[in-house]
């Protein structure tokens, strides 16, 4: 990282502290009350490469700061699919595109605003017949971060 990039980073570190927020090391802007309440600004999660072809994520929340519950961000991008059987419960709401959870030959579709909920157990489909930036929020959050 450049000392010109180190700067603007350190400036807007500085600007989030101020309105009382901050932001973690994957870049993802949170603000943190001291009661546990948290906002994390999704627009700032960053998605990496996971796993098959044209899927995406970041875990948004770790185990310190949510012992018992976590959230990400995933993005299919319409190249490949994922075939998963959950060992933990999942509600999956779309911010965007088309979500499609195939499961024993029939599919849930959500779309923008949508959410769906997979049972612990369930071995689904995650597909989209072009994109889709959806949150996933899982329990309990040990379960996910052993396969993350």
């Amino acid at each position: 990282m450049s000392k010109k990039e180190e700067l603007v980073e350190k400036l807007i570190k500085t600007i989030i502290a101020e309105e009382g927020g901050i932001v973690d090391e994957n870049g993802i802007k949170k603000i943190k009350d001291p009661s546990g309440v948290m906002a994390i600004k999704t627009k700032t999660v960053r998605v990496q490469s996971w796993g098959d072809k044209g899927v995406y994520l970041t875990q948004a929340t770790s185990v310190e700061e949510t012992p018992r519950m976590g959230c990400g961000v995933m993005e299919l991008d319409g190249t490949g699919s994922l075939d998963w059987t959950l060992t933990y419960d999942e509600y999956d709401y779309v911010i965007d595109g088309i979500l499609e959870i195939q499961v024993d030959g029939r599919s849930v579709i959500g779309t923008e605003g949508d959410i769906i909920y997979i049972p612990k157990g369930t071995h689904v489909v995650f597909n989209t017949p072009s994109s889709t930036r959806y949150a996933y929020f899982a329990y309990p959050i040990d379960a996910v971060e052993e396969i993350l």
